[in-house]
């Protein structure tokens, strides 16, 4: 059974790598390994080494640090501004990747809009 940490770090690696819009190849070339191992850590099957973790923080842009943030969350937390934070997990749904990605690709003065169209929206639910 793999250890909390190592799904967690391999989740963090998939999230980064969809929302990039990276594959599992490309990231593998990047890093000097085969896809396979790729889909090994991000399920959490295989370890992933703090040099290798190393490299693939590099190759995706983030610190090492980002693939352990979220760790010690709970689903429910309440945030500092008294909202409630969405599920560490929720980023984990292919479909809110997407939408994600969808999001920066609006230009910025558009996204704003959209943004603030969102934020309305949810005080009214």
């Amino acid at each position: 059974m793999a250890h909390i940490v190592d799904t967690h770090v391999g989740k963090r690696i998939r999230q980064r790598r969809w929302l990039i819009g990276m594959t599992q190849q490309k990231l593998a070339d990047m890093v000097g390994i085969k896809f396979q191992q790729i889909q090994k850590y991000e399920t959490g099957a295989n370890r992933v080494s703090a040099s290798r973790l190393w490299d693939i923080g590099e190759a995706m842009g983030v610190p090492v640090s980002f693939f352990f943030e979220g760790l010690n969350d709970g689903a429910g937390h309440v945030a500092a501004d008294g909202g409630t934070q969405a599920p560490p997990d929720m980023l984990g749904d292919k479909e809110a990747m997407d939408l994600v990605r969808s999001y920066y690709a609006i230009p910025e003065n558009q996204r704003r809009r959209l943004f603030e169209l969102a934020r309305v929206l949810s005080d009214v639910a």
